[in-house]
């Protein structure tokens, strides 16, 4: 069996560190990405009922725009994609492994339950005011109170929720 090879967490986390110091130092921007998807979602909106998106509050609060978010959210999928070829760790995959043995390869099935689990956090997200990027890293790095209650709630649900899913019996 091939072993994996992943990048140094040290490293990793030194390098976030940095970006988000120059991210703040030169553009005044915190790091942080669900409104991005908020949105987007306003644009794909604005082309079939942009009277509604031009009536509703939050959008005049939040333009929907490419912005620099919505540019640092391509940037992580790029960025994921060039360390995931560099390390040689990166692989298609409709259904990941884990998936496939608690539920089946069925990729309708593991389709639905990511784009449902997604429309979940999303809504969590803006809930909290936040996504896990924006309170984990920004907030927590201020010592915001909101943030770090926020992102011990985040690390909960998600424990639980892989409890729920895979239970005790499936290790990968």
């Amino acid at each position: 069996m091939e072993q994996e090879r992943f990048w140094n967490p040290y490293i990793a986390g030194a390098l976030v560190g940095v970006l988000m110091i120059l991210s703040v130092v030169i553009a005044s921007k915190y790091l942080g990405a669900s409104t991005s998807f908020v949105r987007t979602a306003g644009m794909i909106e604005q082309l079939v009922a942009s009277d509604h998106v031009a009536a509703n509050e939050y959008f005049q609060k939040k333009t929907p725009k490419i912005d620099w978010q919505w540019v640092f959210v391509i940037g992580i999928f790029l960025g994921s994609l060039i360390a995931s070829k560099l390390s040689r760790s990166f692989k298609m995959q409709s259904v990941p492994t884990m998936w496939e043995k608690c539920f089946g390869e069925g990729k309708a099935k593991r389709a639905f339950v990511a784009f449902v689990g997604g429309g979940i956090m999303m809504f969590g997200a803006r809930f909290a005011g936040g996504c896990p990027s924006g309170h984990g890293l920004s907030g927590v790095a201020q010592l915001s109170v909101g943030s770090l209650i926020s992102i011990v709630c985040f690390f909960v649900g998600g424990i639980i929720m892989a409890h729920v899913l895979y239970g005790k019996g499936v290790r990968s």
